[in-house]
């Protein structure tokens, strides 16, 4: 979850499966999705391959490129830095 960053993301071809506390929401190609801060949620390529494109805050893009960098034991720590949390 982000505390302070909106993401939002636009299917180009598959379908992206997005899971939130209380419900399953499936984006198939043309759909474009918004997910405000404070939003608990995950997601995922439902039936194979997806190209989407997702609009991140400069934040998000850092913290992404902290996370591909570093161990999955670090996750957390890094997360918390970028006003992030992983929700179990």
């Amino acid at each position: 979850m982000h505390f302070a960053d909106d993401e939002a993301w636009h299917v180009l071809e598959g379908t992206l499966t997005f899971r939130f506390h209380d419900s399953q929401v499936d984006a198939p190609p043309g759909t474009t999705g918004f997910v405000s801060a404070g939003t608990p949620r995950t997601y995922f390529e439902a039936n194979g391959p997806t190209r989407y494109l997702i609009i991140l805050t400069p934040r998000l893009r850092a913290l992404i490129a902290e996370l591909e960098s570093s161990p999955y034991a670090q996750h957390r720590e890094i997360m918390r830095k970028y006003e992030s949390e992983i929700i179990d």
